[in-house]
């Protein structure tokens, strides 16, 4: 169909508009981390940094001393990358734990007839409704008596916990709208029922698993609250909390959580171009399935 000119101005109006409500921040996230600190507290700011340095990126990769106002702090800086690489490591266990024993769960939710059925499908949507404050605490003495508050295990624990919900609840969707003749089929040539899942349910349902999973992983990646409580020291320290010590009892220097920031969202970013086709299509499935 034919727009007329008012309206396509109107959508790549907007579409413009929310492109730089995206790029903008970002943009100035990495102006940041490339300018000095005696500009980036100049009055009036500026777009274009005069003296552009990537020490930063270097100070961070390489673990070397932050010099900011006449102190030196090494900390945050050389446990930077290890933080990276326990937030990869912890949002890629939960993500494939989640998705592993969630699409199995909803499998079941959608196909199978059992006692209390809907009642435990509802309670799995509770689950997601509960605030991170109300189960906390609790959560924290139970870790404490078992003597799991500073290592990978509690965090996965907790975050796969709260994932597996939320494939259930998206899955479910997925997997009561697949075409139940395919699954039949693969039944009358001798595939057994969990056989029939994973050759031919499993298949048609990637992209939504794909979407899933990714939301999933961005949401673990960036989560902060639990891995402030539930973790001490450098072993279990998440990039979260790796970016948030830039900031000191007495000054907080903004160019190193600057630099922090656009590393921390690079992984997101190749992740989102990575799986871009499925993510779209899953998405897309879900909106007309769902």
């Amino acid at each position: 169909m034919k727009q007329k000119p008012l309206t396509r101005v109107v959508i790549y109006s907007a579409a413009l508009i929310i492109l730089l409500s995206v790029l903008l921040p970002f943009t100035w996230l990495f102006i940041s981390s490339i300018t000095t600190n005696q500009e980036l507290s100049s009055f009036p700011p500026h777009w274009i940094p005069h003296e552009p340095t990537f020490e930063r990126y270097a100070t961070v990769i390489f673990g070397k001393d932050v010099s900011f106002r006449g102190s030196s702090l090494s900390g945050p800086s050389k446990m930077f990358t290890k933080a990276m690489l326990n937030s990869l490591v912890i949002a890629s266990v939960v993500t494939a734990l989640s998705i592993f024993f969630g699409m199995l769960a909803a499998y079941a939710f959608s196909q199978f007839k059992f006692r209390f059925r809907d009642k435990l499908f509802l309670l799995t949507i509770c689950v997601q409704m509960l605030p991170a404050m109300a189960i906390i605490i609790p959560m924290y003495m139970f870790f404490k008596t078992l003597n799991f508050t500073n290592t990978y295990f509690n965090l996965i624990l907790l975050y796969t916990a709260g994932s597996v919900t939320y494939v259930i609840w998206v899955m479910v969707g997925f997997f009561s709208r697949t075409p139940k003749e395919l699954e039949e089929s693969a039944r009358i040539d001798g595939c057994t029922r969990l056989g029939a899942f994973f050759k031919i349910i499993l298949p048609i349902s990637v992209p939504g698993l794909v979407a899933t999973g990714t939301l999933i992983f961005l949401q673990i990646w960036n989560e902060f609250l639990f891995a402030l409580v539930f973790t001490k020291g450098d072993y279990g320290k998440t990039i979260s909390l790796a970016i948030g010590e830039f900031s000191t009892q007495f000054s907080i220097d903004y160019g190193m959580m600057s630099t922090g920031g656009v590393l921390t969202a690079l992984p997101p970013i190749i992740l989102a171009f990575m799986f871009q086709k499925y993510i779209v299509q899953g998405l897309t499935n879900g909106a007309v399935k769902g």
